[in-house]
């Protein structure tokens, strides 16, 4: 009987043991970190980035959009909101990314974009370190959305190539298709471990996003050995533009519209996806930020 009592305690003492190792894990937040680029603009990018930004705050989920166009930055002007401090001045060394960072009506936090600052490349070795550093502020995000420059740039490469995902937004026109393989193909002569998704924007039908979406998923497997997933496409829809023109994200003007049920699917595929396994969160996409430039050199 004393031996059984022993046991039981024993085994008490085991489950709370596991209890509080489960529940510290638990606390350990890992940021996720998606890059949405596209092969050329005026595809929907930022617009794709805000609208799932919100829907992952609706989620539960704490969110950055950050925009890391340095040529025509326009996520605070989608919100209507005119920034005091942008990544100008943290890539001058102004101001920490902590300190410009924007509540918004919609639940998410955004950093406004630096428009004028040509190229991340050409920063001062000071510059870039000082930079790097300010990303750990971005931690403090369950999921961080970087909305990139559209185009190949060494800039946007930085971004896809260091995120845990590269979210890839085409929409059937030709030039759009093969902006976009153009762009994979960029990624492919980095690394082919890259975890790719495709989002085929503006579609009339289901039938028009399968035969695009089949178009670059084969072509990048025949000709680039590279894996891109179908995440999903978005239906075609007025709302978007006079969502833009009112500037007020159209999952707000309406959650029932085609474009805001296809962005909840797509938000909801995106979270059903494990990666807690391969995500580093921000420690990892720093070293590989850094790693990308300290190659080029």
């Amino acid at each position: 009987m004393d031996q059984a009592s022993n046991l039981r305690q024993l085994a008490v003492q085991k489950k709370k043991k596991i209890t509080l190792v489960s529940t510290s894990v638990k606390k350990e937040r890992t940021t996720r970190i998606i890059a949405i680029a596209s092969g050329k603009g005026g595809v929907g990018k930022t617009n794709l980035a805000i609208n799932m930004g919100i829907l992952f705050a609706k989620e539960g989920k704490k969110v950055i959009v950050m925009d890391a166009d340095l040529g025509l930055a326009n996520v605070n002007i989608i919100l209507g909101i005119i920034p005091k401090y942008n990544l100008y001045h943290v890539l001058k060394g102004q101001k920490k990314l902590s300190e410009i960072m924007i509540d918004t009506p919609q639940g998410i936090k955004i950093i406004a974009g630096a428009s004028g600052f040509a190229k991340l490349a050409d920063m001062e070795d000071a510059q870039r370190n000082v930079f790097i550093e300010n990303l750990a502020d971005l931690s403090e995000a369950d999921i961080v959305i970087i909305d990139t420059g559209a185009g190949v740039s060494r800039n946007v490469l930085s971004f896809v190539m260091a995120a845990d995902e590269a979210i890839i937004v085409t929409t059937p026109e030709p030039t759009s298709i093969t902006d976009a393989y153009g762009i994979i193909k960029s990624m492919s002569a980095e690394s082919s471990q890259v975890d790719i998704k495709l989002v085929v924007n503006r579609v009339r039908d289901i039938g028009e996003a399968r035969q695009v979406s089949d178009r670059v998923i084969n072509i990048a497997g025949q000709f680039l050995n590279m894996k891109v997933e179908n995440l999903g496409f978005v239906y075609e829809d007025e709302i978007v533009s006079k969502s833009v023109i009112k500037q007020k994200p159209f999952v707000m003007v309406s959650s029932r519209n085609r474009a805001s049920i296809c962005v909840d699917h797509l938000v909801k595929r995106l979270l059903n996806i494990q990666i807690e396994e391969k995500t580093g969160g921000m420690k990892k996409f720093m070293k590989s930020f850094f790693s990308f430039y300290k190659n080029e050199e």
